[in-house]
């Protein structure tokens, strides 16, 4: 039986040092997540100029988490797997392919959301 650390307030804000460290090397260190950033201010920006309402920004929001999430997370796969496998293997370019296309249907999902949104307002 394993026996848990107990609750340390210190331990908590540590957590989260180190997840601001990881979104921090994930802007500094991937072109795609400043691609993504420049969209989703591009987008926020576009919001507030056409003034969508509570429900639509709602929309928005999950659609931009949505690809921060999967970017984040392929990125970290990608990273895992250069370090599992630093060589050519099929498993491996499956498995970096695999996270790649969960980004490709967030960003998708994104941008049907901004053009169902956007698109009547703007035209």
């Amino acid at each position: 039986m394993t026996h848990s650390k107990p609750f340390r307030i210190s331990e908590r804000l540590k957590s989260f040092k180190f997840a601001f460290q990881g979104i921090y090397s994930f802007f500094r260190t991937e072109h795609n997540a400043r691609i993504h950033l420049a969209s989703a201010i591009a987008v926020i920006i576009l919001g507030f100029y056409l003034r969508i309402n509570s429900f639509e920004w709602c929309w928005i929001s999950v659609a931009i988490t949505l690809v921060f999430i999967t970017e984040l997370l392929n990125s970290a796969i990608e990273a895992l797997c250069n370090v599992v496998s630093p060589q050519f293997n099929i498993d491996i370019k499956k498995t970096k392919d695999i996270s790649a296309g969960a980004v490709l249907v967030a960003s998708f999902f994104a941008m049907a959301v901004g053009l169902i949104i956007f698109l009547p307002k703007l035209l």
